[in-house]
């Protein structure tokens, strides 16, 4: 059985120009969304509310497979599935699972608004999420942030940043970014890993003008190559030359740029470390990697943990988080491969 789930997660993994999926949630198989749907109406009506049984069905569902829960629910119930689970949860847990109600990208969509929205803004969020998706994730969040907000992503994030910050966000934003071509352009390579030491390192301040038509434009597979010639003129890697050349939320900007062009699943993987190791763990951070790339590269996510920390994310959100919460992430992580291995 579990060759054909694996067969299963295989099959949804690479579509068209994106990058390949590595997920933690795949199509539960032989999936009955009557008799989850069921199973959630008992749970929910259950004294003191059945939790475990709702975290069980709801993080080994794909979005897709819950919405169709949703519909079940709602045809058994006469009633709204999300409402009656709003009711039913709170705190953490309730986050999480009303997130998991949320397609990836109306869910990312949701994240900038809220980072946008209110009084002053969570620029590190938006830099996290605007820094780290693809030209074509972008391309969809613009068109569902319009659908679910009537707002123009452009307008609202030029509305609410400013100075060179601004601007590298917007051209990101603008999704002028190359396809991958399968021709490697030796002399384009040469040419732009010039340009961004003749911008930053080699002169006084920083023609950042360059440095974000660069980086906004060429596509990622370029972008791992010109960082690669660019130690041949610079004697600091492109990390290093940003944090010389600029600062603050620009410098946070082009650091997540470049550490997702060379990793981005390293990138991540830091981010959870840091979030779970500091201080009144960073919630908020764990609940958005987790739910937002739970379909997209989090069993990737969890590889790089490992080799990065020595020890599993699972290890580590065990140690740092409690009750529900804890068990609704672990669930979306799926099993600890290794314990997996040792198990049988």
């Amino acid at each position: 059985m579990a060759q054909v789930s694996e067969f299963l997660g295989q099959l949804c993994l690479n579509t068209g120009g994106n990058e390949p999926l590595y997920p933690t949630v795949v199509p539960a198989v032989n999936f009955e969304p009557d008799k989850d749907a069921a199973r959630i109406e008992t749970a929910i009506k259950t004294k003191g509310v059945d939790e475990q049984t709702i975290i069980d069905i709801l993080t080994k569902r794909t979005y897709a497979q819950r919405t169709e829960i949703a519909f079940a629910y709602e045809r058994r119930a006469k009633k709204d599935m999300i409402s009656a689970l709003k009711g039913a949860l709170s705190g953490s847990l309730e986050t999480v699972i009303l997130s998991l109600m949320k397609s990836t990208v109306q869910y990312d969509a949701s994240e900038i608004r809220g980072s946008i929205k209110g009084l002053g803004t969570d620029e590190e969020s938006l830099i996290e999420i605007l820094c780290s998706r693809t030209n074509n994730e972008l391309t969809e969040i613009k068109k569902v942030y319009k659908e679910l907000f009537k707002k123009d992503l452009e307008k609202d994030v030029a509305g609410d940043t400013s100075g060179n910050f601004a601007k590298l966000l917007l051209a990101l934003v603008q999704t002028k970014r190359d396809e991958h071509s399968a021709i490697v352009d030796f002399e384009q390579i040469d040419r732009d890993a010039r340009a961004l030491y003749d911008a930053g390192i080699k002169i006084k301040g920083t023609d950042v003008a360059t440095w974000i038509s660069i980086m906004s434009e060429r596509s990622v597979p370029h972008l791992q190559r010109v960082f690669q010639r660019y130690r041949s003129y610079s004697p600091y890697d492109m990390q290093e030359s940003v944090e010389k050349e600029v600062k603050g939320d620009l410098q946070k900007s082009f650091l997540t740029l470049v550490k997702c062009f060379e990793n981005k699943q390293l990138y991540f993987a830091q981010r959870l470390h840091g979030a779970m190791k500091s201080k009144g763990a960073k919630e908020k951070i764990v609940t958005r990697i987790i739910v937002s790339r739970c379909e997209v590269d989090l069993k990737k996510i969890c590889e790089e943990y490992k080799a990065s920390f020595g020890q599993s994310l699972q290890q580590t959100i065990m140690e740092h988080t409690k009750g529900d919460y804890q068990k609704v992430l672990l669930g979306l992580c799926g099993p600890d491969e290794e314990n997996k291995q040792s198990s049988h």
